[in-house]
């Protein structure tokens, strides 16, 4: 009788240790309520004012509680961090990221088994953030359950506004089938990469509507479809286009009906006409746009959500890099157009199949100083795209607060640099050293100064 007792007293406390664990999120947010932060001496870059105020910063909790030039003083328990006069800025964004993509090779995501895949995803998303990349627009792929398990508290990694799979067409840039298959609209099967959630093929309204369903079902923030041809794809020439102005418009509604935007992959002026007239918000590339259609973007109030490519950026075939032979420099040209003519610019990256490869994020960044100031560069790689991210509207994980800025009541994201990026981008690309504190969700993930 005594074992029995014994017996089960342990398996209550058993229990009580699993109850425990299964609620550690709901622990982590509590204490994450409760605690504060308190950065001293700082240099605030706000994210949307060009010049440095001299100040101090209170986090409290997930958010930035208060922003003055005078001392602030630290409530009972508060972290001080004194920022000996460092630049104290919001977190990095990129609007074109490829969460699972980045982290795996062609071979990776071929594998039967996912389980390297998603191992390797979170072993970068952590990489991503410690680059000081704290938001990403994951713009193909499945990042569901990743974004998930990092807004847990499961794992590390940047705030993800996740598109789900992106929508193509029979041929076009997300068919990664063989050439022998039967298509699937006529009997065959899914393409393994459509089976792990990274492309969607759909035809007609009917299977567009039903694919762009099915993204916003699983939590897409956006719906991203191909219009024109890419580099990746095997069967489709860049001046392919690849959906029809009703398919776009099926697309576009399931958008509008969940509260959200189209983002379209699409490089030549005829597909990004062919979009925004269609009602696609946000053009992805463009590289090979003319000026009137670079102008025709911020005539429709859509984005340019762009990448500053360079020759070995990413491993590419022989037929992959004769499909970008112009675009090479091309980013500069349509950047100068979009600021001519004021379109509203996104910086992405678009990295793809490199594990190792990953800080080419902060060079590419850099890159936009040939265009921009300092910082107007900064400012796009903050305020300016969570202004497009924040188009997703009710699909918006994060709307509780704002993101890309140091306001009092924004989300607490932020980067305290050894350095002043505002007048040295350079500062961005040594990112090991120089950024000293890195804080998402009011957490510190990285402090050299202790």
């Amino acid at each position: 009788m005594t074992a029995d007792l014994r017996r089960r007293e342990f398996l209550v406390q058993l229990a009580g240790s699993f109850a425990l664990v299964g609620c550690w999120p709901l622990r982590r947010a509590l204490a994450a309520e409760e605690s504060s932060v308190l950065f001293a001496n700082v240099r605030v870059f706000d994210g949307i004012g060009d010049a440095l105020i001299s100040g101090h910063v209170l986090i409290r909790g997930q958010r930035i509680e208060k922003i003055e030039q005078s001392a602030i003083a630290p409530p009972p328990g508060c972290r001080v961090i004194d920022g000996g006069n460092r630049v104290l800025m919001p977190g990095l964004t990129d609007a074109h990221w490829h969460t699972t993509m980045v982290a795996n090779t062609m071979a990776d995501l071929a594998q039967a088994d996912t389980g390297l895949m998603y191992a390797n995803t979170v072993a970068e998303a952590q990489r991503t953030l410690l680059r000081g990349f704290t938001t990403i627009r994951d713009m193909a792929g499945p990042a569901f359950g990743i974004k998930q398990a990092i807004d847990s508290g499961v794992v590390p990694g940047p705030r993800v506004y996740p598109s789900g799979a992106l929508l193509s067409a029979t041929g076009g840039h997300g068919d990664f089938s063989a050439p022998y298959d039967t298509p699937q609209i006529l009997g065959g099967g899914n393409s393994h990469l459509e089976t792990i959630g990274i492309f969607a093929v759909a035809n007609g309204v009917p299977q567009v509507l039903a694919a762009a369903r099915e993204q916003v079902k699983r939590g897409a923030s956006q719906i991203k479809i191909a219009v024109g041809g890419g580099v990746i794809s095997d069967f489709d020439p860049i001046d392919s286009i690849q959906f029809t102005l009703d398919e776009i418009k099926a697309a576009v509604q399931v958008a509008e009906e969940w509260g959200t935007y189209v983002a379209s992959h699409v490089y030549t002026s005829e597909g990004i006409r062919l979009a925004l007239n269609g009602g696609v918000r946000s053009i992805e590339h463009g590289h090979l746009a003319d000026e009137a259609t670079i102008q025709a973007i911020g005539a429709k109030k859509a984005w340019l959500s762009t990448q500053p490519f360079e020759p070995g950026d990413e491993p590419l075939t022989p037929a992959q890099k004769a499909k970008t032979q112009d675009m090479v420099g091309a980013w500069k040209r349509i950047l100068g157009w979009a600021k001519k003519h004021d379109v509203s610019v996104a910086f992405g990256t678009d990295l793809l199949f490199q594990p190792e490869g990953g800080h080419m994020q902060n060079l590419m960044l850099t890159r936009l100083a040939e265009v921009y100031s300092p910082a107007e560069v900064l400012k796009i790689a903050t305020s300016g795209n969570c202004a497009l991210f924040a188009m997703s509207g009710r699909r918006d994980p994060y709307r509780a607060a704002k993101l890309g800025v140091l306001r009092p009541g924004a989300w607490a994201d932020m980067l305290l640099i050894d350095g002043d990026p505002t007048k040295d981008i350079e500062v961005l690309k040594d990112y090991e050293k120089k950024f000293v504190v890195i804080v998402k969700d009011g957490t510190i993930h990285k402090n050299a100064l202790r």
